[in-house]
């Protein structure tokens, strides 16, 4: 228990980080991105209005500390681009390549009469920033060449990863080491009331123990009568509760299943045909269907245990006259279902039927269980690496299905 407390401790911590980690390279990335986008359509812009050129700069006056970047002077020697113009008809008319070394004019014509194609007026066309607009003739292209601040921002964001990555292994890394110090108070608290189940449950065992043997001699000697009864009947019902108690506490341990394999199909109908007196008796018909051998690997008591829950939980909450079915599937990993008649089901919160000492019956009446025997049944399913469920079939049925 506190093993997997401290590995879902760790686990929490470590996808938080990253989450975080996540979204703080989505938001460089995105930022960085609309930054470098920004910047090169205020390029294309100027050389759109300006008939496919730069302007003319003039320098700034002694009282311009700051120019904005419409008024770069630097701008048309840092600028790579060229521009190509189209008549109506979308033929090449001329194109502009005296900005920009590592473009011939036919490639440039390529490239405009691809972006022409674009549905967008601006966009990317392989590594270029375009900007389409109508002229007198037709329409003109600028590609403002974004290669050079992609390559800077490529860097950045590999960079920021990788500080990101070492962050997030360091985190990892003092999760890890202090996690136990962290689960520390809850282990020990937690510690202290399984040692306290346990030793209670072990200390109320003699007593009841020697209080059965007293009054069955008692009634030897005495004879029959209805107080004599009641108690004994008050000491079988303490008796099995504290051996549910203690059963809970072993599962709490977490100790070593007794794995072996063994015939699950025969171990289930043995367990099911111990329950049919049972059943007969209080007017329930017991049925069951499955393979008639199922060879499984896992702790055949255990098993057998889960099985008597089930069926004691349905024999008792059987609507009377009602029907019980068992069924068990599956070969690799087998699949079984304990059925029964229950008109109520719709009012039952199933999510809460696996919770300890939680009992349907809110009055908490006699003789209507102890709320245990059904989280005992799902310690032994997930100690089987399983799961049990319940859930509300047509016709006023529910069902347990338990997956190993």
């Amino acid at each position: 228990m506190i093993y997997r407390l401290r590995r879902k401790f760790i686990r929490i911590c470590t996808l938080s980080f990253l989450a975080v980690f996540v979204a703080l390279f989505l938001g460089i990335y995105l930022v960085t991105y609309f930054q470098t986008t920004s910047s090169l359509d205020q390029l294309a812009d100027i050389v759109s209005e300006n008939g496919g050129h730069f302007p003319s700069f003039q320098a700034p006056g002694p009282q311009e500390s700051s120019r904005p970047a419409e008024q770069d002077p630097e701008a048309p020697f840092t600028t790579r681009f060229f521009t190509v113009f189209f008549d109506a008809q979308g033929e090449t008319l001329s194109t502009d390549v005296g900005s920009i070394a590592s473009v011939t004019q036919e490639e440039a014509a390529g490239l405009g009469k691809e972006a022409l194609k674009k549905s967008s007026p601006r966009s990317w066309v392989e590594g270029y920033r375009y900007k389409i607009w109508e002229t007198e003739e037709g329409s003109a292209v600028v590609c403002i060449s974004g290669a050079m601040m992609l390559d800077a921002n490529r860097a950045f964001l590999t960079a920021a990863c990788l500080v990101f990555v070492g962050g997030s292994l360091a985190v990892l890394l003092l999760v890890v080491l202090l996690s136990k110090r962290a689960v520390g108070p809850v282990a020990e608290s937690y510690q202290r009331q399984r040692q306290f189940v346990t030793d209670a449950s072990h200390e109320l065992k003699t007593p009841l123990t020697l209080l059965q043997a007293n009054l069955d001699i008692l009634e030897s000697e005495a004879g029959e009568n209805p107080w004599l009864s009641d108690m004994k009947e008050e000491t079988f019902t303490m008796t099995q509760l504290v051996r549910r108690l203690v059963d809970l506490a072993r599962l709490d341990e977490e100790a070593p299943l007794q794995s072996s394999f063994f015939d699950l199909a025969q171990a289930v109908w043995e367990t099911a045909a111990a329950f049919l007196p049972a059943a007969e008796q209080s007017g329930k018909r017991l049925t069951w269907e499955g393979p008639p051998s199922l060879l499984w690997k896992g702790d055949e008591g255990a098993l057998r245990q889960l099985v008597s829950i089930l069926l004691d939980n349905a024999v008792k909450y059987c609507d009377p006259e009602g029907a019980i079915q068992v069924g068990l599937s599956g070969k690799r990993h087998p699949v079984l279902t304990v059925d029964n008649s229950c008109q109520a089901v719709d009012s039952l919160p199933l999510s809460r039927l696996f919770d300890r000492f939680y009992r349907a019956d809110s009055a908490r009446t006699y003789g209507s269980g102890f709320g245990v025997g059904l989280s005992i049944a799902k310690g032994i399913a997930e100690r089987h690496g399983g799961s049990i469920s319940a859930a509300k079939l047509e016709g006023g049925r529910i069902r347990f299905r338990v997956k190993l």
